[in-house]
């Protein structure tokens, strides 16, 4: 505990209530912490409040606290930008959301007299460089597809001291290369080409094909035949590969798309950048978990953009920003010009939004032994319903019955998506005489449900759930939220609700249906919890009924009675087993005569 917190709080008490940044400083005076606040007192007594609340990062921060010094300013966007620039200035230990550790890739265009294009770790060898890009792989695909396109020379001969040495390798006989080697292609017309490379790569398919485009046309007009071909050739070989990109659109000449995606340890953003309708970079970050009404978005986007000269015409992010309003002063006044926020719905931008998730759901799932798919669909099913995380440890329950004998009920969990079956739960319906579903799920709920409250049972059955789903509709909902109010346990219930041909259609509240069939990840996690608890409370049902069917014809045995053949069906279950099961060993078990066992026997072959 750090000792210094009553003085910090007898100083935050007194401190102003207009917005600024405070800066966090350790017994050595070194910055470890700067932070914004619109209102600096609540915000900074918020660190300091007993029993506190706070993610392990910034419990730690709060322990090396000593001190604080704050800069009083005029307006929250004062504050966000005074704050960006005194981190990047100090970089404090608890603020660096962005580690530069991996790294970063260049494309180096090298100083000969006939250039090549490459892919590089640094900027040592001799040339012009374009980047730092953050992907390898981004970079690396640029240079493979501008040497493809433009037909460059990939390979070790030295030009032009290697002219007419050796035949042409094979990526000239697949018109992949020009074909430099032989010697007949011309100094200029070579740059000429590297230069158009170089285009392409900097400013995107689009605009490269108009320049070209309008070179292929004057080459026409003074009729230059052979070079307005080559052209051509260029033009086609850039659209083919931009096709398969499926990215060429005028909609994303100049856009960043941010993903997010939650795993247990933190949360990854993949921010996939656009410029000239194509992919030219992608950077990926790992953050730590945010702290309670903390908008990780906000932060990422303060840290990541500011400074930055490079800021596209759009953004679109999966929601708009706590401070999205500072922020978009902020990137305008650093571009110049107006920079979009925007959330999209549908369309292409949708779809690029949907690929950063899924590149950040990826990394998730690596990080945790997941699949993408697992994690995205817990992430659309705690949106859709309103959670403020992903439900990572989900209950669900169906009853079943045939009319009013064999009412049980199953219990099925799913943990990270996946089927948890060592916590699966069986209940035989005990206070309700006649079928009841409503009745039958308060009944299973209240008993489980106390061994939360009681910490009684096992590790599976004193945990409390992230989410409880029930196989019905409101009624089953309405049935069960009353016992939660009076445990005084808050876990959101909802219901599963199926069609007339036992489908997965739609959750249900208590009051209303919420459709998720637009979101197929979170539908198809549901349908196979609610297909998955339904099988588990049927195939319990029908082994309880054939058991109720076995006791019936036991104790129609003359000296067999219910304890007698409690202990017969306790040790051999099935009736297979019974029917294996020697007279002797029949009369051993249920401690009767040979005799009775005979009789016992007979029976049990008829069943």
């Amino acid at each position: 505990m750090n000792q210094r917190l009553p003085y910090l709080r007898e100083k935050t008490s007194k401190l102003t209530t207009s917005p600024g940044v405070y800066i966090m400083k350790n017994r050595e005076k070194a910055i470890i912490y700067i932070g914004k606040a619109k209102n600096l007192r609540n915000r900074v007594t918020s660190y300091f409040r007993e029993n506190p609340d706070h993610t392990p990062k910034v419990a730690a921060m709060v322990s090396n606290v000593y001190d604080y010094d704050y800069i009083v300013v005029d307006s929250e966007y004062e504050a966000l930008v005074l704050e960006c620039s005194l981190i990047k200035q100090h970089r404090p230990k608890y603020n660096i959301l962005l580690k530069d550790d991996k790294g970063y890739h260049y494309i180096r265009i090298s100083d000969e007299e006939y250039p090549r294009i490459t892919n590089e770790k640094n900027t040592k060898a001799p040339g012009t460089y374009l980047g730092p890009y953050t992907s390898g792989a981004v970079t690396k695909e640029a240079v493979s597809e501008a040497n493809r396109v433009f037909m460059l020379p990939t390979c070790r001969r030295v030009f032009p001291r290697d002219f007419g040495k050796g035949r042409p390798c094979l990526n000239y006989h697949i018109k992949q290369c020009m074909g430099l080697c032989r010697g007949k292609i011309s100094r200029e017309t070579y740059l000429a080409a590297v230069e158009q490379a170089v285009d392409f790569i900097k400013t995107g398919s689009e605009q490269s094909v108009e320049r070209m485009e309008q070179e292929m046309n004057e080459a026409a007009e003074r009729l230059d035949f052979e070079k307005a071909a080559v052209l051509r050739d260029r033009i086609n070989a850039v659209k083919k590969a931009s096709e398969k990109q499926k990215i060429i659109s005028s909609t994303v000449d100049s856009a960043d798309v941010i993903g997010m995606a939650e795993h247990p340890g933190g949360v990854f953003v993949s921010v996939l950048m656009y410029r000239g309708g194509r992919l030219f970079d992608k950077a990926v970050f790992e953050l730590d978990r945010p702290e309670e009404g903390e908008d990780l978005l906000s932060r990422f986007m303060s840290q990541f953009y500011y400074g930055r000269t490079d800021i596209p015409k759009l953004i679109a992010v999966d929601h708009i920003p706590e401070d999205g309003s500072l922020i978009s002063e902020m990137l305008a006044k650093q571009a110049g010009r107006t920079v979009e926020l925007r959330l999209p719905q549908r369309g292409i931008v949708s779809q690029l939004l949907r690929l950063a998730k899924d590149n950040s759901a990826e990394y998730a799932a690596l990080r945790n032994d997941r699949t993408g798919r697992e994690i995205i669909a817990l992430e659309q099913l705690g949106k859709s319903l309103g959670l403020d995380e992903p439900p990572r440890y989900i209950e669900a329950y169906d009853i079943s019955n045939l009319s009013s004998e064999s009412m049980v009920a199953g219990m099925v969990v799913f943990e990270e998506g996946r089927p948890l079956k060592k916590a699966y739960k069986r209940f035989t319906i005990k206070e309700q005489e006649l079928q009841n579903d409503y009745g039958s799920m308060h009944e299973v709920l209240k008993r489980r449900l106390m061994h939360i409250v009681t910490q009684e049972g096992d590790e599976y059955f004193t945990r409390t759930p992230d989410l409880i789903l029930l196989d019905g509709g409101k009624g089953h909902v309405n049935a069960v939220v009353p016992i939660l109010k009076e445990l005084g346990l808050d876990i959101p219930v909802f219901g599963m609700v199926k069609d007339s041909k036992h489908r997965t259609r739609a959750i249900a509240t208590g009051g209303r249906e919420i459709q998720i069939s637009n979101m197929r990840a979170a539908f198809d996690l549901v349908t196979a919890i609610q297909d998955e608890v339904h099988r588990y409370s049927v195939s319990f049902m029908h082994a309880k009924h054939r058991k109720k069917t076995y006791s019936s014809q036991i104790l129609g045995v003359k000296g067999i009675g219910e304890k007698k053949a409690a202990k017969l069906l306790t040790k051999y279950k099935t009736k297979e087993n019974l029917r294996r099961a020697a007279p002797e060993e029949l009369a051993q078990t249920a401690g009767v005569s040979l005799e009775t066992a005979m009789e016992l026997w007979k029976a049990i072959q008829e069943m």
